[in-house]
């Protein structure tokens, strides 16, 4: 038998072998290609060994990963099947002269950052992004030699996307309006092409930071308004097109810092929104059509008007004439048309401007005909305040709304003609000595006492809808006020109310409002507490995941019976505490809770990617990516905004006490969120620091902590450093398997950091790509501000914002054009994990999530 056993073993060996050795050489062939058809091939390119050569990297199993042969003045062809490289992860070629049809990439699975710009490539084979299913940054900008192609719908299935360039491409056609499907792009850079049509709707709502489509040949077209829901902007390039109507409300748009619109139709005015972003440093509005007061932007902001291409009523500071301000507010109400922004200029409404004739002495308007313009919009009020007018033609236009009744008081107005629009309301009585033509307007009027009396049938068949429509009404006050009252009683959270709803067992109320749910609900959404909807396991409980009917999913920490009313039931009541009152888009968000007999459970949204210590320990066996260095510190500041959130931000001060990678949980979009809230002690106003029983993580507790029990805000401070040298390292906390001097990660890191640089970069973790030195600068960063974190005394730590303010500049700190490397290691995993892995001592609620979308 055991030779048997032995020989199975043995066959398997020689078939695993035998399987390494054909991909060797299926790989060894294609490289051998590529190195016959670039030249000048780098000379190390002539060993056997193909991971030895210059340029290209290897894994274990020496398979390649990286080929990086960027600025090497290189020309000549790709192989065709440059895709049986089936463990590429990085195809670097940019800035060489390689010409020729590019070669599909499609199903290189593990491939992150294709930079392929400032070439002389002649094509792009259809299916070429087929399969890239963990692309992160795409570069073939600059190459002028393209046929010309679309932006494909394959795009969509590269779902990590973070980059894509392609500018001065051969671009045509419009932009598809597939971007509610990127939820991580941030950089779409596709200037100086032959795009068309208007900006896409999905736009609203991205994660774009850094919009570029200036310069288009033919120029984009319609208007502007989707950029008001791009809040993430940080950037704007938009000269150099044919965009119309006016800039729109940029208010929640506060992190734009450079906003090129210069080049367009632009009109109307400038709004204060615009004015007033904060971090606005460089604008252009030259070659434009803008009307109204000059706009005066801060002191320090670099700012093009174009003083000569708009049509600014003034060249320095101060209000509109009141006639001129009066006729504007009207052009608003019709969208600001072309034809008015041309020729309303300056700041005298009676020199020549179109539609618009004055008293013979030039000063007051008397006559506005905006007959057969095609006008659409509305009657603005604000003709009420050309005093003068004698005579308003708005006749055989699209205008709609009502005529507003303010008109009536104009004390000089002889005629009206509103006729043939799409008006209605009711028709405002004028003076007898104005002529009011307003024929062919079908809505005008109908609930206006000035219509003749309808026949009696007509009186009955109202008089019925009207009975119709109040029995209706009645019964929906009745349904809703019985709604009410259900709610009142049962208090069911939002998402699951249409559940809990269904359940006729009443659930307690407490102090933490209308968060109750029925245990009957949540045995249903669990499948009773199915063991295949465990999430993980603690001291104090069960994590399950729940499905709701509109597939909504909820995670569930269940208490073991045996720890109600005892240490699990104060981490109940802690969580209770802590979570209704706290509410940040970087703190796992709280979804309800029941109490039934001995049943303590709480209910938080879902969270697909778990925790951050299975993505930085555990990766291999879970068999996903390893985080790229934009990801550890992207998630670094999410962490450190929401602990300051705790400590200074929230209404009442809170500590975490156990803050680590298992408490911190990512969603789909690999955002960070704190979590694990049992153990959280609230500051009272006035308190520095707080008594309390010991609690906590070995390896994550400063030592004045362990040492007399009290805490402040510096304990998360310390444990904050000690996630920070994780993220550097890839290494735990404390490590075991590390002799005495190197297992307690901390005192460790201190040390190493203290001897020099060299002595960091052999720290960092080998799965971080340091070859960038931007990335390298920023790492250097960190592993200053880890070490500030875990000073031994607490006053030389720093507080959060402090924390917070240096992150946020390494986060950002990656320019589109200078992202080719770092974005390209944004590493993503699957959608949800198998099952998350708890320690006993960590109690679980490791899947408690909140959703992307709930902020």
């Amino acid at each position: 038998m055991a030779r048997r056993h032995g020989c199975r073993l043995l066959l398997c060996l020689t078939s695993f072998i035998l399987f390494l050795s054909s991909c060797a050489a299926n790989e060894a062939a294609v490289m051998s290609k590529l190195a016959t058809s670039i030249s000048p091939t780098p000379s190390t390119w002539k060993t056997d060994n193909l991971c030895d050569w210059e340029g290209i990297r290897c894994d274990e199993s020496l398979r390649v990963t990286d080929i990086n042969l960027a600025s090497r003045s290189l020309t000549g062809t790709l192989p065709p099947d440059l895709n049986n490289l089936s463990q590429l992860r990085t195809l670097a070629l940019q800035r060489n002269s390689l010409s020729g049809d590019l070669p599909t990439l499609a199903n290189l699975s593990f491939l992150e950052q294709v930079l392929l710009d400032g070439n002389n490539f002649t094509s792009i084979p259809p299916g070429f992004f087929l399969g890239l299913t963990n692309l992160q940054s795409f570069n073939i900008s600059d190459n002028v030699h393209l046929s010309p192609w679309t932006l494909p719908e394959d795009l969509t299935k590269c779902n990590y996307l973070q980059t894509f360039e392609a500018s001065n491409a051969c671009l045509t056609g419009s932009i598809p309006d597939i971007f509610d499907r990127f939820s991580n792009l941030h950089n779409l850079c596709l200037s100086y092409n032959n795009l068309t049509g208007t900006l896409p709707t999905t736009f609203g709502g991205s994660e774009i930071l850094n919009l570029w489509l200036n310069n288009q040949n033919q120029g984009l077209s319609g208007t502007l308004d989707v950029l008001s829901s791009m809040t993430h902007l940080n950037q704007v390039w938009l000269q150099g097109n044919s965009f119309t109507g006016v800039i729109p409300d940029l208010s929640k748009c506060i992190n734009i810092f450079d906003l090129q619109l210069k080049h367009n139709l632009l009109t109307g005015l400038v709004p204060r929104s615009v004015v007033s972003l904060p971090k606005l440093a460089n604008i252009t509005l030259q070659n434009n059509k803008l009307q109204g007061p000059l706009p005066v932007f801060q002191s320090g902001v670099k700012v093009e008007l174009g003083l000569d291409t708009n049509s600014f009523c003034l060249v320095t500071a101060g209000n509109c004439n009141p006639q001129v301000a009066a006729l504007l507010e009207v052009a608003e109400a019709l969208g600001y048309p072309m034809s008015m922004a041309v020729s309303w200029q300056g700041n005298n409404a009676c020199a020549d401007w179109s539609f618009i004739t004055c008293e013979s002495y030039g000063k007051n308007v008397t006559t506005i005909n905006f007959a057969k313009q095609k006008f659409s919009g509305t009657i603005s009020p604000s003709f009420v305040n050309l005093t003068s007018l004698r005579s308003l033609l708005l006749n055989d236009n699209n205008l709609e709304g009502s005529i507003p009744e303010i008109l009536t008081s104009l004390p000089d107005l002889e005629l009206l003609d509103v006729s043939n629009n799409n008006l209605g309301g009711s028709i405002p009585k004028f003076p007898q000595k104005v002529r009011f033509l307003h024929e062919n307007n079908m809505n005008l009027g109908l609930n206006s006492p000035n219509y003749d009396i309808p026949p009696p049938e007509s009186l009955v068949s109202s008089g019925m809808v009207i009975v119709i429509v109040i029995s209706v009404l009645l019964f929906i006050g009745i349904v809703s006020y019985s709604y009410i009252c259900y709610y009142k009683c049962y208090g069911v959270p939002t998402k699951l109310q249409s559940q809990a709803s269904r359940d006729h067992n009443k659930t307690p109320i407490s102090e933490y409002g209308n968060l109750g749910i029925s245990i009957q609900v949540l045995d249903q959404v669990t499948d009773h507490f199915s063991d295949n909807n465990v999430l993980g396991r603690g001291g104090f409980g069960v994590v399950y995941k729940g499905e709701l009917h509109d597939g909504t999913m909820i995670a569930i920490k269940r208490m073991k019976i045996d720890a109600v009313g005892t240490k699990g039931m104060k981490e109940f009541q802690a969580e209770l505490e802590v979570l209704t009152k706290v509410r940040h888009k970087h703190l796992v968000s709280f979804l309800g809770y029941c109490i039934s007999g001995n049943e303590r459970l709480l209910v938080y949204e879902y969270m697909s990617q778990g925790t951050l210590s299975r993505h930085l320990f555990e990766w291999r066996e879970a068999k996903i990516p390893p985080l790229s260095w934009k990801q550890r510190v992207s998630i670094a500041l999410d962490v450190g905004r929401g602990v300051e959130y705790l400590h200074s931000l929230a209404q009442q001060s809170f500590i975490h006490r156990d803050l680590k990678p298992a408490n911190i949980l990512l969603n789909d979009r690999m955002r960070a969120k704190v979590a694990d809230f049992g153990l959280v002690k609230i500051v009272f106003d006035g308190k520095y620091s707080v008594d309390t029983r010991w609690a906590g993580t070995f390896g994550y507790m400063p030592p004045e902590y362990a040492g007399t029990g009290r805490v402040t805000a510096k304990v998360d401070v310390y444990a904050f450093g000690v996630v920070l040298m994780e993220l550097v390292t890839g290494r735990k906390a404390i490590d075991e398997t590390m002799s005495d001097e190197s297992c307690h990660l901390a005192t460790w890191f201190r040390r190493v950091h203290v001897l020099s640089k060299e002595n960091i970069v052999s720290c960092i973790d080998q799965v971080v790509n340091i070859a960038d030195e931007a990335i390298l600068e920023s790492i250097f960063k960190v592993a200053e501000l880890a070490v500030h974190c875990t000073a031994f005394e607490p006053s030389q730590r720093p507080d959060m914002s402090y924390v917070v303010n240096v992150l946020g500049p390494l986060v950002e700190q990656w320019e589109p054009v200078q992202q080719e490397e770092e974005q390209a290691n944004h590493r993503h995993h699957t959608s949800l994990p198998h099952f998350l892995q708890v320690d006993e001592d960590t109690y679980a609620m490791l899947s408690n999530v909140v959703q992307p979308n709930s902020f």
